[in-house]
């Protein structure tokens, strides 16, 4: 039996040539992206395990956007950042963007991927419910929580199991009204709020495959609000121009295999 795009980059993330849904596997991560919300959190927790002084396991794989509680008077607020600009200092990390400055980049997710640091076939983990954006780029990217970050500040690591994997394919072409956000809405209703709650939305057909990276983002966002626990786009010509004028670093691209056993499948009419 073959193994879908998920499956593949948690394969090789975890140093197996197969992994399974509902396999536990220490995958090596790519990317770990935090935010002035949990931040701090994470700062702390990190500190409290791992010595005050510890360095983080790889300064080129963590990305700081502050993005939340931003442009305020709000003293605990504005502690927030203090906090991230102080460990930013402490642990000289190259990827921080800092509100108020020349290089501040907006919201994190949009952040993420017009800085170059979405690539195919990579793992990124954000403390942000909607780190699951990154998908679009054909890589495993979710949420996680302080304690899962303040882990992987540490050692490069996570203990993931593998999720199941429904895929939607949309055939033909959509009519010149629609959006990615009409499709996501779609899919919602038809499933619930809960019908993928800890599994892969995998998204394929002509239809998903003409869509931008900005409407493939937007379509990978809302993944978590049907209780996904990632969502993916294979990477494909308009996903490689979009990233090669961001980052010349390499990446591998991972495709679903045809006799992958999904879960859940189901084809739509793009035109109706």
């Amino acid at each position: 039996m073959g193994m879908t795009i998920t499956e593949k980059i948690l394969a090789a993330h975890a140093g197996k040539d197969k992994v399974q849904p509902g396999e536990n596997v220490w995958v090596d991560v790519d990317v770990l992206m935090t935010h002035d919300v949990c931040g701090p959190g994470t700062i702390s927790i990190f500190k409290e395990q791992f010595g005050k002084n510890a360095k983080v396991f790889d300064r080129e794989k963590v990305v700081i956007i502050p993005d939340h509680y931003i442009f305020t008077s709000d003293k605990h607020a504005n502690r927030n950042i203090d906090i991230l600009r102080e460990f930013v200092s402490e642990q000289e990390l190259p990827y921080y963007y800092d509100v108020g400055t020349d290089n501040y980049k907006g919201v994190c997710h949009l952040a993420l991927a017009q800085e170059g640091h979405n690539r195919p076939g990579e793992i990124l983990f954000g403390t942000d419910s909607h780190t699951c954006t990154s998908g679009a780029f054909g890589m495993f990217s979710t949420g996680i929580g302080n304690t899962d970050a303040a882990f992987i500040l540490g050692t490069g690591k996570l203990w993931v199991k593998v999720p199941e994997t429904m895929r939607f394919e949309f055939t033909g072409k959509f009519p010149d009204y629609i959006m990615a956000k009409d499709i996501i809405l779609q899919v919602i209703g038809d499933i619930g709020v809960d019908g993928a709650t800890y599994r892969t939305m995998e998204w394929a057909g002509e239809a998903i495959m003409n869509f931008s990276m900005e409407e493939r983002m937007t379509l990978c966002n809302m993944a978590i609000e049907g209780g996904g626990k990632n969502a993916v786009i294979e990477a494909d010509e308009v996903t490689f121009e979009y990233v090669k004028k961001r980052t010349n670093k390499p990446y591998t691209v991972y495709r679903s295999d045809p006799n992958v056993n999904y879960y859940f499948r189901k084809s739509y009419d793009a035109s109706t």
